[in-house]
């Protein structure tokens, strides 16, 4: 056992993270095939992700952004923590199981693992680094290499039209219309944009597609049916 990981193991209970650390071995397998699941490119890249980040490559290039690392942690902050964090902590939200203080342990230093192989810093680590951050420490550079070779195949994947992405929802939501109830969908996401209203009126009022298809006036309308709000009509 390392002895950095001991010299922590001294400061708090640690007993589900030893139990991780004796089983680590036998799990390697099973979190380097998740790992490689999640960030292979070797089956078709989901048409939405391969459209959102190009959105977010065309953007940095506008706001003529060329650190590599901003836009790195864009599509981190995107996919891998928004979703696949999520995922990895909470299979319950997924599969029909229950998660032991044990698993759930075992789950969340998956989970940092995964976040920390998301970063391009380099963490050095000491016997005041957390625990769960030292068990996965010789792997995490390995891991790093796949985030970024997954981020760059998306990259070199042909584009993705407006047209075909709109076709690809519209599809879903024909596959998905008795499944879901739409109505609060939209209240979660009305209440987004409400929260930020001027911000996006501005932000639509600015934008030249934008200006095209009257987003802005729409929004417009649309708050006015929903609250009244005070618009340029």
């Amino acid at each position: 056992m390392s002895p950095l990981y001991v010299a922590s193991c001294e400061k708090a209970d640690c007993r589900p993270l030893i139990y991780y650390y004796v089983t680590q071995g036998t799990l390697q397998k099973f979190v380097d095939d998740l790992f490689t699941v999640i960030l292979s490119t070797s089956r078709p890249v989901p048409l939405a992700v391969k459209y959102f980040f190009d959105l977010l490559d065309d953007q940095a290039g506008q706001h003529n952004i060329t650190d590599p690392e901003t836009i790195h942690i864009w599509k981190t902050n995107s996919l891998p923590l928004r979703f696949w964090i999520n995922i990895i902590k909470n299979p319950q939200f997924i599969f029909d199981v229950q998660v032991s203080d044990h698993v759930d342990a075992v789950l969340s230093v998956i989970a940092q693992t995964f976040m920390d192989s998301c970063t391009i810093a380099d963490h050095k680590l000491g016997r005041d680094s957390p625990i769960n951050k030292l068990l996965y420490a010789r792997d995490i550079p390995r891991y790093k290499q796949m985030v970024e070779r997954y981020y760059a195949d998306i990259r070199q994947t042909i584009s993705a039209s407006d047209q075909e992405m709109n076709s690809a929802l519209a599809e879903m939501s024909r596959n998905y219309s008795g499944e879901l109830n739409y109505l609060v969908a939209l209240h979660e996401l009305y209440k987004y944009i409400n929260k930020y209203y001027d911000q996006i009126i501005t932000a639509l009022e600015e934008d030249t597609t934008a200006q095209k298809m009257q987003l802005g006036y729409r929004l417009q309308q649309i708050a006015a049916a929903v609250e009244n709000k005070v618009t340029d009509l």
